[in-house]
C-alpha cells in the first residue's frame, strides 16, 4: 500500500488532525530516522512510513486521508551504544510522548526490553525481538469538541480550600450506590450520589492519585500484584484506560464538569520526576527509545547509568528545553482541554534540580511555571522532597506554591500519641507553621496540613498499630516507612476490648479535629472520615483489592461517629474566619492558656506539656480551643467572658467557667450562641 506523505509542520508536537488528514511530529535530537507505524483497528496489521522531513530536531509529516481514531506508534533508528547513553532500537515500538489516548494499558513483557535479558552482557546486548505485539497503540483523537455547557471552574480561594485526596478506582469500586458497570471509573466518580456525599463533607477539592497511563512492572506481575497508586507513568497526557468505563476520554471532561457544577475543584497528582522505563535494565516504551540522552539525567562519568534522586531508577531531565516543553504542554492540556484546577507534583524537588543536580528555587521548571499565563493561575502543590542530596525542601519553594507539610503530620501524630515535648511544635503547626512559611510574602495556605495521606497509615491504623504490617506486598515487610509515630492503645490491630476501642476513637477524633481546626490548607485522606482500615499496611502501592478499596457497606459505628464529627468540624471551620485567613496570626490574635485560665509564659513551654488551649480572637466572635492529649481528665478554666460549647469529641458536663476536659479529647468554645454541638 502506497501512502502519500507531505511535509506538514514540525509543530505542534504529537498529532494534529484536520478535515483533510493528520500531521505527525516527533522530537529527537540524535535519531537518524523515524518510521511512523500505522495500525488497523485490531492493532495487528502494521504499515511503516518514514517521516522524511526533519526541522528543528523534529521529524514530521502530514498524511492526507487519515482521521481521528487512527492507531499509530513509532520506530526510531539510531546507534545502540549504552556506554555512550544511546539506546535506539527500532525493533521496539515506542509510544508518542504527546499521545492523548492509548488502545489499552501497558503490560510488562520481556519483548519490550531493548537488550537480551538472558545475556551475560545485560543491557549491552542488543535485542532483535519485535515488541509491537506487546505494546498498546496510540490513538489520534479529536480534542476540541466537548460541550462544557457553560460550566466554569469554581475558582475557590486558596484560603477556603479543604482537599480530599482519593483514588478514582478505590473510591467507588465497592460503592453500592454507583451503577456496577461504572464503579471504579470516572463515570462512577461523577455519579450524583457520590458528588452529594462529597458535598456533604464540605470539601472544596478532590485530589486524584495519578490518572495518566502507568505500568505494572514485571516484578509485580510475577507476584500476582499490580500497580494500584499509579506512580510509574508512561504517557503523561493519555489517561489510564481502565478508569474509562466507555473508553472515551470525554468521561474525564464529564466528571470534571459535574464536579465543577457542584462547586468542587479537581486537582491531579502528577509524576514528572521519573517514568516507568526505570534504570538501564528497564523496558523501552517511549522516551528511552526516542532519545535516551535527552529525556533522562545520565551519569556524567558513565552515561550507561542514570542519575536517580527518586528511588525509581532514573530522573527525568527537565533541564532540557524539549523535556520541559513536554511537561508544560502536558500541564496546559489537562488545565485547558480537561479544565483541571491544579496539580500536586510528586517528588517536586527533582523537578527543580539544575544540571549539577542541585535544587534551585529559580530553576527552569519553577520559573517557566510562574511565567505561564495558564499555569500561574492554577493551584500548584509541591511534595517538597526527594531522595537526592539536599532533597528535603519543606518551606523553601517559591511564593505561590503550596507544599505538603510533613512537619504538621509528624508533630500532630506525636502530640496525640502522647510523646513528651511536642506542645511548642504542635502550637506552631496548628497556627500555620509561620516558622516555615512566614517569609517572602508567603501565606498560611501554602502549608498543606495533613495527618495521613495515601502513603502511610490510614487514620484508623494510626491509632491501632504500633508497627507496619506490609506482608501482603511480598517484600518481607521491608517496604514502607518505619517512622509512623503511631500507638495501638494496648493491642496490635483488631480488638474487642471496649476501653481500647474507646481510646482509639478518641485519639482519631483528636487528630482529625487538629487537622480541621488548623490554619493552613487541610488535606483529608479518603476513607479517614469513615475510619477505613488497611489492616496495618502503610504502603498500598501494589494492593488493588479490598485492602485498599473503601468498604462503604460495612462502616462501623465508630466510623459513623467520625463522619458526623468531620461534618461538624467542617461547618464550624467554614463559618469562622480564624481558620480561613491568608495571613499569619499576630500575638494579639492568638493567646495560649494554661489549664488554670492564665496565659502561658515562656517558661511554661519548657515543661513537658501534653495539653494546650488557645484563644483565637475574631471580629464577630472569639474561639477557644482545648486539646487534651493527656491520659487523664484535666480541669480547665476558660478565660473571662461568656463561652458556649460548640464541639466536644468526648462528652462532659457543662459548668460555669471550669470544665472537666476528658482525656484524649478536643473541646471547642466560642463567644457566639449559634451551632451548639457535641458528640
Amino acid at each position: 500500500m502506497t501512502i502519500k506523505i507531505l511535509p506538514g509542520l514540525p509543530y505542534p508536537l504529537g498529532t494534529t488532525v484536520d478535515k483533510n488528514g493528520v500531521n505527525f511530529a516527533l522530537f529527537s535530537k540524535n535519531a537518524t530516522r523515524v518510521e511512523l507505524c500505522l495500525f488497523d483497528d485490531d492493532g495487528n496489521n502494521e504499515i511503516r512510513v518514514e517521516l522524511p522531513y526533519y526541522t528543528d530536531e523534529v521529524f514530521h509529516g502530514y498524511i492526507p486521508g487519515l482521521k481521528w481514531g487512527q492507531r499509530y506508534a513509532y520506530r526510531v533508528y539510531g546507534p545502540y551504544d549504552p556506554e555512550k547513553g544511546m539506546r535506539f532500537n527500532p525493533n521496539k515500538l515506542v509510544l508518542d510522548p504527546y499521545a492523548k489516548k492509548l488502545t489499552s494499558c501497558v503490560t510488562a513483557n520481556n519483548a519490550q526490553l531493548g537488550y537480551v535479558p538472558t545475556s551475560a552482557l545485560e543491557d549491552l546486548a542488543f535485542s532483535a525481538q519485535d515488541s509491537a505485539a506487546y505494546m498498546p497503540k496510540c490513538i489520534v483523537i479529536d480534542e476540541n469538541h466537548f460541550d462544557w455547557q457553560g460550566v466554569q471552574k469554581p475558582k475557590i480561594p486558596w484560603s477556603e480550600e479543604v482537599i480530599y485526596e482519593t483514588h478514582v478506582r478505590g473510591f467507588t469500586i465497592l460503592n453500592p450506590e454507583v451503577e456496577k458497570a461504572l464503579r471504579g471509573t470516572f463515570y462512577g466518580l461523577s455519579s450524583k450520589k457520590v458528588i452529594a456525599y462529597l458535598k456533604s463533607l464540605q470539601i472544596s477539592s478532590v485530589e486524584l492519585l495519578p490518572i495518566a497511563t502507568f505500568l505494572t512492572d514485571g516484578i509485580l506481575k510475577r507476584k500476582g500484584l499490580s500497580n494500584y497508586w499509579g506512580y510509574d507513568p508512561i504517557i503523561f497526557m493519555a489517561p489510564y484506560t481502565p478508569y474509562l468505563a466507555t473508553g472515551a476520554t470525554s468521561e474525564i471532561q464529564r466528571t470534571v464538569r459535574a464536579l465543577h457544577e457542584a462547586g468542587i475543584e479537581v486537582i491531579l497528582d502528577v509524576v514528572f520526576n521519573h517514568t516507568a522505563e526505570g534504570n538501564q535494565m528497564g523496558p523501552t516504551l517511549c522516551y528511552r527509545g526516542i532519545d535516551n540522552t535527552i529525556y533522562y539525567r545520565l551519569n556524567k562519568n558513565n552515561p550507561r547509568y542514570y542519575e536517580d534522586t527518586t528511588g525509581c531508577g532514573a530522573s527525568f531531565n527537565l533541564h532540557h528545553p524539549r523535556v520541559l516543553q513536554l511537561v508544560m504542554d502536558s500541564l496546559r492540556y489537562w488545565s485547558t482541554n480537561m479544565q483541571i484546577d491544579g496539580f500536586r507534583f510528586d517528588l517536586a524537588t527533582t523537578l527543580a534540580r539544575d544540571d549539577e543536580n542541585t535544587f534551585q528555587r529559580n530553576s527552569d521548571f519553577l520559573s517557566v511555571v510562574q511565567q505561564d499565563p495558564v499555569l500561574q493561575r492554577l493551584k500548584l502543590i509541591a511534595e517538597p522532597w526527594d531522595l537526592g542530596n539536599g532533597g528535603y525542601q519543606v518551606g523553601t519553594f517559591r511564593p505561590g506554591w503550596a507544599e505538603w507539610n510533613d512537619q504538621f503530620r509528624d508533630t500532630t501524630r506525636r502530640f496525640w500519641k502522647g510523646d513528651m515535648g511536642q506542645a511548642g511544635a504542635f502550637a506552631k503547626r496548628l497556627t500555620g507553621s509561620a516558622d516555615l512559611y512566614n517569609k517572602n510574602g508567603r501565606k498560611t495556605w501554602e502549608s498543606i496540613n495533613f495527618v495521613t495521606a495515601h502513603d502511610g497509615f490510614s487514620l484508623a491504623d494510626l491509632v491501632s498499630y504500633n508497627h507496619k504490617h506490609n506482608e501482603a506486598n511480598q517484600e518481607d515487610n521491608r517496604d514502607g516507612s518505619d517512622a509512623n509515630y503511631s500507638w495501638n492503645g494496648g493491642e496490635e490491630g483488631d480488638t474487642k476490648n471496649p476501653a481500647i476501642k474507646e481510646n482509639r476513637l478518641a485519639r482519631a477524633m483528636g487528630l482529625m479535629a487538629s487537622l480541621l481546626l488548623s490554619r493552613g490548607t487541610p488535606m483529608i485522606r479518603s476513607g479517614d472520615e469513615i475510619l477505613h482500615s488497611n489492616k496495618g499496611n502503610n504502603n498500598l502501592y501494589a494492593q488493588d483489592n479490598h485492602l485498599a478499596w473503601l468498604d462503604w457497606e460495612n462502616i462501623s459505628s465508630d466510623g459513623h461517629k467520625m463522619l458526623d464529627l468531620v461534618r461538624q468540624l467542617m461547618k464550624f471551620r467554614r463559618s469562622n474566619p480564624q481558620f480561613i485567613s491568608d495571613n499569619f496570626l499576630s500575638p494579639k490574635e492568638c493567646v495560649w492558656y494554661r489549664p488554670d485560665g492564665h496565659p502561658m509564659e515562656s517558661t511554661d513551654w519548657q515543661d513537658f506539656v501534653r495539653a494546650l488551649s488557645v484563644k483565637l480572637k475574631g471580629k464577630k466572635q472569639d474561639i477557644f480551643l482545648i486539646f487534651n492529649a493527656f491520659h487523664e481528665p484535666i480541669q480547665w478554666t476558660l478565660p473571662p467572658g461568656k463561652w458556649y460549647l460548640k464541639i466536644a469529641t468526648k462528652s462532659f458536663k457543662s459548668q460555669q467557667q471550669t470544665y472537666p476536659i476528658p482525656a484524649w479529647s478536643v473541646a471547642v468554645f466560642s463567644t457566639g450562641k449559634t451551632s451548639h454541638a457535641t458528640r
